[in-house]
């Protein structure tokens, strides 16, 4: 069984209306159309939010030069510098 069986005919997926362009032009053509919807897809794309510093759950695996890590105990709230 090929490939070609039950396949529908391709339509050409452009068309010259009017002139007679060569190859070069239809090549360039093609690149500026295909450059077109490049770009159109990736400015669609989702854009990736940076974590706010309170939702980033890593801070508290490290801790920088100079501070202490948190360990708990009964006045770990003053250093949390977490409301309430």
């Amino acid at each position: 069984m090929s490939q070609d069986e039950g396949a529908a005919p391709l339509r050409p997926v452009l068309r010259v209306v009017r002139g007679n362009p060569n190859d070069v032009e239809i090549a360039a053509l093609t690149a500026a159309l295909t450059g077109l919807a490049a770009a159109r897809a990736a400015a669609s794309a989702p854009v990736r939010q940076p974590m706010s510093l309170w939702g980033d759950r890593s801070a508290a695996l490290r801790h920088p030069v100079g501070r202490r890590p948190l360990r708990p105990g009964p006045h770990a709230w003053r250093a949390s510098a977490l409301p309430g």
